[in-house]
């Protein structure tokens, strides 16, 4: 590995992709890449170099488990990611401690984030909630389907057994009619 990569930080997919394959490269540059962005959040907030490591090792561990588990959805960039639960767990300690006595809203952000990539995770929550919203609307049995198979990703064979459907097909077609149901829900809404 040449110097310049070894020192450049990673994307975000060669992260997550290093992570799902076990690359003790990826963690390490990734391990470089953050750290001082971490280091600098703590100093600057009642904490040292080695509250700055114990609080970036368990933000890398959260990261390392949520792609392993196959549940994880990175909606900012990664070092936004990373961040947000540094400051959080640092934000957690310092309350556990009582070094910071003060309004949490008194806490300086360190990390300018974008205004594009704050406007982009709002609209992002507020198409969300109009999804929960309709698919609150759609009712039985088409709330559990939908939830059964784009949430908790069961197969159309399972879906056809806990509903009675004669054959997956049937539950598939199904499937589809509640779509286009919530779809209809969906964009309905203002």
């Amino acid at each position: 590995m040449n110097k310049e990569l070894k020192d450049s930080a990673p994307t975000d997919s060669e992260v997550i992709l290093g992570i799902l394959n076990n690359s003790e490269i990826a963690l390490k540059r990734l391990y470089i890449a953050y750290f001082p962005m971490v280091l600098q959040l703590i100093l600057n907030n009642s904490g040292d170099e080695d509250d700055a490591k114990d609080v970036y090792q368990e933000a890398i561990i959260v990261l390392y488990n949520k792609i392993k588990a196959g549940d994880f959805e990175l909606s900012s960039k990664l070092k936004t990611y990373i961040y947000s639960i540094c400051r959080r767990l640092w934000l957690k300690r310092l309350s556990q401690i009582n070094r910071y006595g003060g309004d949490i809203r008194d806490f300086e952000e360190y990390l300018p984030i974008p205004d594009d990539e704050v406007e982009e995770h709002n609209d992002r929550n507020i198409q969300f909630g109009k999804m929960e919203n309709a698919l609150q609307l759609l009712g039985e049995p088409c709330k559990t389907i939908m939830e059964d198979f784009y949430i908790y990703n069961r197969s159309m064979q399972e879906i056809c057994e806990r509903f009675g459907y004669t054959n997956a097909d049937n539950a598939k077609t199904q499937k589809y009619k509640c779509l286009q149901r919530l779809k209809k829900l969906f964009f309905q809404q203002k």
